[in-house]
């Protein structure tokens, strides 16, 4: 009977201990995720700052086009400095944003964390209201389905950055964390945009691409680049609020370890061909 015994919990463990694995996996899973979108968020917004700063900086704005046509329109001031400042804007939060969530910096350092955080928020609100403010004047690209895509994405990101200042402010921190995260998947959009058409290129060929941005996978694209990454969000912060429970949690690692793979090998990639080059010569020519 012992011997019966000691069997069965070498088959099925003790579900305190299942459960600290299951745990564990989520916490690391996580980190590991946050890291990953760190360095390659970190290298999309160098390359922002790199690429559209320079260009402005040198007096040479129409190599914006190269990137997005009829991005930059010599007579539309209003226009120009609507992307310009969401551009910007854009590259502070991809460098800022990732410290944000790291934990020890918010618990041993508030104030460093409270510093960077209004930079971060008042970074995204720029971000939000410069990119609309654009699409008011100019229109997309693509046209009105980029058009509605893009100004939802706007909008929502400036809801998550009122909404983590102002649960931050009346101290209820679970909800302010909450919103956080959601500002975060959010700001991290314009950088996955670039890495879903770079892997798409890579393994289509751009079946389904036009030029003007309006071919079918344009148009998914149009809402893909953000709502994905709120659903994962989403699905992050309710399986924390069930901390026993083990599936959930196990189940929430696999998707981010997944995630995590994906933007590995989509940051290789796109560094190898497109951010890499920019960011060395600017480096060799500073």
């Amino acid at each position: 009977m012992s011997k019966l015994v000691e069997n069965s919990a070498l088959l099925y463990p003790p579900t305190s201990k299942v459960r600290r694995f299951s745990s564990a996996m989520l916490r690391w899973s996580g980190i590991g995720l946050v890291a990953t979108v760190w360095i390659s968020a970190g290298l999309f917004g160098l390359y922002i700052l790199t690429f559209y700063a320079v260009a402005w900086y040198e007096g040479d704005m129409t190599r914006w086009n190269h990137i997005l046509p009829n991005l930059y329109e010599e007579n539309s001031i209003g226009a120009t400095t609507g992307i310009g400042i969401h551009f910007a804007a854009g590259g502070i939060i991809l460098l800022l944003g990732s410290i944000q969530l790291i934990e020890k910096i918010r618990i041993n350092f508030p104030s460093i964390h409270r510093w960077l955080g209004s930079i971060y928020l008042i970074s995204c609100l720029f971000a939000a209201i410069g990119g609309l403010t654009f699409i008011a004047i100019r229109g997309t690209v693509g046209g009105l389905m980029m058009d509605i895509g893009f100004s939802l994405y706007g909008i929502l990101m400036g809801v998550a950055a009122i909404q983590t200042f102002r649960h931050a402010k009346e101290g209820r921190f679970v909800k302010h964390n909450a919103w956080a995260l959601r500002l975060y998947a959010l700001a991290i959009g314009s950088w996955l945009y670039r890495m879903d058409y770079g892997f798409w290129t890579l393994l289509t060929g751009g079946l389904g691409r036009r030029a003007n941005f309006s071919g079918p996978f344009d148009q998914i694209m149009d809402f893909f680049f953000y709502i994905p990454n709120l659903l994962v969000v989403e699905l992050f912060i309710r399986v924390n609020h069930f901390k026993t429970n083990v599936f959930p949690q196990l189940a929430a690692s696999l998707v981010l370890l997944f995630a995590t793979g994906f933007i590995l090998l989509g940051t290789y990639f796109i560094t190898l061909r497109s951010w890499g080059p920019v960011i060395i010569n600017w480096f060799s020519k500073s």
